[in-house]
């Protein structure tokens, strides 16, 4: 009568580790979404600030070239 205790008692310890587990890596994945979602919005902004940039300095190519 032990043994089949001491196997479920191991084997709810291992679901028991197992959901600690998925917990930790949900959180991280949530984190790591977060810090995407974040980095693509930043890289939006920059591609945005390149945009207006590049159109600044056609503008000024085109004034220098009917001079």
């Amino acid at each position: 009568m032990l043994w089949p205790m001491l196997a479920i008692a191991l084997g709810f310890l291992g679901l028991t580790v197992l959901a600690v587990l998925a917990l930790r890596v949900f959180a991280e994945v949530r984190r790591l979404s977060g810090q995407v979602a974040h980095a693509s919005r930043r890289i939006a902004d920059a591609s945005g600030d390149l945009e207006r940039a590049a159109e600044d300095l056609a503008r000024a190519g085109r004034e220098t070239v009917r001079r």
